[in-house]
């Protein structure tokens, strides 16, 4: 049976027997053309031709492109449904007796790309805590403490909305978190970070409180602020810090770790402050750390290059 033929067997397969919507069908369909041309490049017209090492190499020349013929590399993502795509029709054609072998069972997909978090300068994180902090109103000593906070201690935005007063204790530099799956920590807090809490505390949420609550950061009707109103807190204090570029609470968090590990911090400290229950999650921020010394490496070692 030609690749064609066996095609449309499976996309037959799809619609009348699996019930497959139009859009993934659809999505199927141009997949497997892209496969089935490749394939005709390399002059394999029959399925019995195809071993597992042509379902590999497809997958090589999809994230590599072909500017020649106009086509695109492939991201991972796009990479990994096109050998769904691929594997099932290799798995539909072993099952129908089209070929005896399923050649695309071993092939696995891509690796993700492993991206590396973006942290902020220094000098920028101080501009958005200065800039958060303007003025003595109650909602601006409650942003200067909340962004304070999150850049202090490193904690992502849910354990920072979440927490109560009680979870603070200013006199000891410290905050309790609330992390993933029920787990508490006990994280330090710089002096910066302390004096904004404790303006805060004294003349800033007594004016926003309205009811008996717990909430340590409260939102202008006296409840406890949400993470979007956290997001948008610090969304504000970017933008009028003059940074161009998005910056999310997550961005404090990656700026936090990274910030320590430039400055000497051990990996697994790093790894306990952030609430991380593996090593493996926090070392991706070594790789930052990597990229600046060797930076620094190739531009002040006289025989760098």
């Amino acid at each position: 049976m030609s690749i064609d033929d066996a095609v449309a067997r499976y996309l037959d397969h799809l619609t009348v027997e699996r019930g497959v919507a139009a859009n993934t069908l659809a999505s199927y369909g141009r997949d497997l053309e892209r496969y089935r041309r490749y394939l005709a490049d390399r002059r394999i017209d029959g399925l019995d031709e195809v071993s597992e090492a042509d379902v590999r190499e497809f997958l090589v020349a999809l994230r590599r492109g072909d500017p020649d013929a106009g086509h695109d590399p492939l991201a991972d993502s796009s990479v990994a449904r096109t050998l769904v795509a691929t594997r099932g029709f290799h798995k539909f054609a072993a099952a129908e007796g089209i070929v005896v072998d399923d050649v695309a069972h071993g092939v696995r997909p891509p690796a993700p790309a492993r991206r590396l978090p973006k942290a902020l300068p220094v000098a920028d994180v101080v501009r958005i805590l200065e800039t958060a902090g303007a003025g003595d109103h109650p909602r601006a000593l409650r942003d200067r403490a909340l962004l304070e906070l999150l850049y202090s201690c490193g904690a992502r935005i849910s354990e920072a909305t979440g927490l109560d007063v009680d979870d603070i204790d200013t006199e000891l530099r410290a905050v309790r978190l609330h992390g993933k799956g029920g787990k508490e920590r006990l994280v330090p807090i710089g002096g910066p970070a302390v004096e904004a809490l404790d303006a805060y505390l004294v003349r800033g949420r007594p004016s926003l409180i309205s009811r008996a609550t717990p909430a340590m950061f409260l939102n202008a009707r006296g409840g406890r602020l949400t993470r979007q109103g956290a997001w948008q807190v610090l969304a504000g204090a970017a933008e009028r810090a003059g940074l161009e570029q998005s910056v999310s609470p997550h961005t404090l968090r990656h700026s936090f770790a990274t910030h320590l590990l430039d400055g000497g911090a051990d990996v697994r400290v790093v790894q306990e402050l952030l609430g991380h229950a593996s090593v493996t999650t926090t070392q991706v921020y070594t790789l930052v750390t990597v990229n600046t010394m060797r930076e620094v490496y190739a531009t002040a070692h006289p025989r760098a290059r």
